[in-house]
């Protein structure tokens, strides 16, 4: 999870002290809502209001989406989100952070995960030098601290995540233990998400081991209407190396889907290579997986091109394609191949 804000003005030199210094409390306290699949990687906009830090940050994403699977059609979308945060420390040194996230898509941009146009999350923590107690949307948390990095401007992976889903509201427990962040959530329904990241520097390299354990309920749609609904059990790894501006990692997971009419298994591997040179990023990702004999398999080129501070031009290509399967855990065949480009301005 990263560091929304520390609630001072401070030089550019003595900041990094302090961000550095204070690491291990803030990234165990300070918690990011936006589970979508773009968030702003610029620094936020932050300002005091007596003893409260208000923090800000967002985008604005206009992609254009040509359809290369069936009739090469294009459509212009919109995508705008923002995340706003207060954040107090109380004289016994707590930190009280309440957050909101929201996000606008048009129905051209929507992608497979939701249908709604406005989607919203809010979620607060009370944390100290012991971590931090979160409550609200937090369903997200552990994935988001354990998952791949995601991709350079519009590559985007499908199926690299469980099928489990937990409910809208829930609570849970983030810390860090010197190299060691632990996140666990249990949401409305008693259903739960547990994680642990290990990353420490070695020479000139870094390293990250994630691992994931969760428990949800996975409810596909069907054409006749919905389908059965299927527990999830889902155990997953994800290995990182970081050598100068370029990072490799793999991700292995296996799910186990339960229903009273049928059960199947679900592995899957995940792998991708991500760098940046000057203004030029770009990433390549791949997925294979298989449930009740049929295959799912996805790929995603990104590539982000830094106009100027905030401002990106990005292009995508992206593939998906998975058959239907006896038990009714996917319903119908997905494929899918799309390129997108859009201009991106963060904040």
């Amino acid at each position: 999870m990263r560091v929304l804000g520390t609630g001072s003005t401070l030089p550019c030199g003595a900041a990094a002290i302090a961000i550095a210094a204070t690491a291990s409390l803030a990234e165990a306290q300070d918690i990011s809502i936006n589970y979508e699949r773009l968030s702003s990687m610029e620094e936020p906009l932050a300002t005091e209001i007596g003893d409260v830090t208000l923090v800000l940050n967002g985008l604005i994403d206009t992609p254009v989406t040509l359809d290369l699977e069936e009739d090469n059609d294009a459509e212009a979308g919109f995508i705008g989100n923002m995340q706003v945060t207060a954040l107090v420390q109380l004289q016994n040194r707590w930190r009280v952070n309440a957050a909101y996230f929201g996000q606008y898509e048009t129905d051209e941009a929507l992608n497979s995960a939701t249908d709604e146009n406005y989607t919203d999350n809010a979620a607060i923590s009370v944390g100290g030098m012991w971590g931090a107690v979160v409550a609200g949307n937090v369903s997200g948390v552990v994935r988001e601290g354990t998952r791949r990095r995601r991709g350079a401007g519009n590559g985007e992976l499908e199926f690299d995540d469980v099928l489990g889903r937990h409910a809208e509201w829930g609570g849970g427990y983030t810390g860090r233990f010197g190299p060691w962040v632990i996140g666990a959530i249990v949401d409305e329904d008693s259903q739960f998400d547990v994680g642990a990241t290990f990353q420490r520097p070695i020479d000139d390299t870094d390293y990250r081991l994630t691992a994931r354990f969760s428990e949800g309920v996975h409810a596909p749609g069907s054409p006749g209407g919905g389908g059965p609904a299927f527990e999830s059990t889902a155990i997953g790894a994800v290995g990182e190396v970081v050598y100068g501006s370029t990072t490799f990692d793999v991700g292995l997971g296996f799910e186990r889907l339960s229903s009273r009419v049928a059960d199947a298994d679900r592995p899957y591997v995940s792998a991708g290579v991500h760098s940046k040179t000057d203004v030029l990023s770009w990433s390549l990702g791949a997925h294979y997986g298989w449930v009740e004999g049929e295959s799912e398999s996805s790929y995603g080129l990104g590539v982000q091109y830094d106009v100027a501070r905030g401002l990106s031009a990005n292009l995508g290509l992206n593939h998906a394609r998975a058959g239907t399967d006896s038990a009714g855990i996917r319903p119908t065949d997905t494929r899918d191949t799309r390129a997108v480009f859009s201009l991106r301005y963060s904040f």
